[in-house]
């Protein structure tokens, strides 16, 4: 690896791939990491020309600045095949995605949350919960999507569909999906065709009914937004899919990963729910920041960006791609003190506007728009689901990777209850 400063004799970060996260029980409270992020290191650029961004400020300086664009979920792909003119919140860049942001801003204001999903959460946490709590088992992954879909779609306008099983649509589309292109092998062209029929299911059952409807009566929701913007169905149901990753599937796995914890550990269970709404959010804030679900960041630069790392200045080029690795970020000890791999509610932040979750909700113009709606959401629920009695984990989740959104997928998590 050749360090920012050039130094090629500098060794490789000390890391651990693996088949899983690794296992951090001796040194850390941390679950989800599948590599250990090198601590002695800010910004490095590996032999293959990438970028590798590990602290707070040099992240941060990477994702605000304006002359670097989306490069993760797709955007290459998306790049090469796609032609609307509408490129899609997740990929669109300069003044029009400014734009496109302030307009849908008004679904995920507090006051909009609070107003528009609350009573829709707490209701659907109740049935949830009451299942549970009547068949004294459940699987916590499949509870937890079961509330995140039911919300995003109320929040896109998903609600129209011509025949049950959203769910399974769009859970058997993200199941393990990387960059969805066609492959010279014939296995990976196989897997392309069968994602591709899962979107059509998608569309022709739940997303075009969702529009005919909108057209004939528009509600205060995503996609009659959308057409009113003249977005075409092709476009909307891209759209789609960017707001069902990101409502969906990541709080969903946030949802499990909070319980997880809060279940391990009683004392923190029992200061969670005696909190006020206040504190129990800024509990959840640390443990996303301890377990950010996006665990990478990808960027391309469009023009040479200039950032200072330890006083220094570091130029990346034009073209090159930036990989920012969101778990080494929100772990540097000089932004949030000691013990930074482990979940310390109320630990002192240092820095200038720094939330206490770091980047686990990004950072600049493509920050998570959706961050006050999934903390809501997993609070409703968790103070639901952890007072019920003798609640216990059965079996721990197995722990995958989503690879087109370098995320954390756990899995048959069984909570038992008495």
């Amino acid at each position: 690896m050749q360090t920012a400063q050039g130094d090629s004799s500098t060794p490789e970060p000390t890391q651990t791939p693996t088949d899983g996260p690794v296992d951090h029980s001796a040194w850390s409270q941390q679950k989800t990491a599948r590599d250990v992020e090198p601590t002695d290191k800010r910004i490095e650029r590996d032999t293959a020309g990438v970028w590798h961004v590990y602290t707070f400020e040099e992240a941060r300086a990477v994702l605000r600045s304006g002359d670097t664009k989306q490069a993760g979920f797709g955007a290459q792909f998306f790049e090469m095949f796609t032609t609307s003119k509408n490129q899609g919140i997740l990929y669109m860049e300069g003044q029009p995605h400014h734009e496109q942001r302030r307009k849908t801003a008004r679904f995920f204001t507090p006051k909009a949350v609070s107003a528009n999903y609350r009573p829709l959460m707490e209701r659907l946490s109740d049935k949830l919960v009451a299942g549970l709590r009547r068949k004294k088992r459940a699987d916590l992954s499949q509870i937890s999507f079961a509330l995140a879909l039911q919300v995003a779609a109320q929040v896109v306008g998903l609600t129209n569909s011509r025949l049950p099983g959203m769910d399974k649509r769009l859970e058997g589309f993200f199941k393990g999906a990387g960059i969805m292109q066609p492959g010279s092998k014939p296995l990976a062209t196989i897997r392309f065709m069968w994602r591709q029929r899962r979107v059509i299911s998608f569309f022709f059952l739940d997303v075009k009914p969702a529009i005919n409807a909108r057209r004939r009566k528009p509600q205060e929701d995503v996609i009659s937004h959308l057409i009113s913007q003249d977005y075409t169905d092709q476009e909307i149901l891209n759209e789609c899919l960017t707001y069902a990753a990101a409502g969906m599937v990541t709080t969903r796995e946030f949802i499990s990963v909070a319980a997880w914890h809060f279940l391990e550990h009683p004392e923190l269970c029992e200061r969670y729910l005696a909190a006020p709404e206040e504190d129990r959010y800024e509990m959840l804030h640390e443990t996303l920041r301890l377990e950010p679900v996006i665990g990478h960041l990808m960027r391309r630069a469009t023009a040479d960006v200039a950032i200072q790392s330890s006083g220094a200045p570091v130029t990346i080029p034009q073209g090159d791609f930036i990989n920012v690795h969101i778990y080494a970020a929100n772990a540097e000890e000089s932004v949030v003190g000691d013990h930074p791999l482990e979940l310390c509610p109320g630990r002192a932040i240092n820095g200038d506007n720094i939330p206490s979750m770091l980047m686990s909700f990004g950072d600049g113009h493509h920050r998570c728009p959706g961050a006050y709606l999934a903390i809501q959401e997993t609070d409703i629920l968790l103070q639901r689901l952890l007072t019920i009695p003798g609640l216990r984990i059965e079996t721990k989740p197995t722990i995958g990777l989503m690879e087109i959104g370098q995320s954390y997928e756990l899995r048959n998590f069984i909570l038992a209850a008495d």
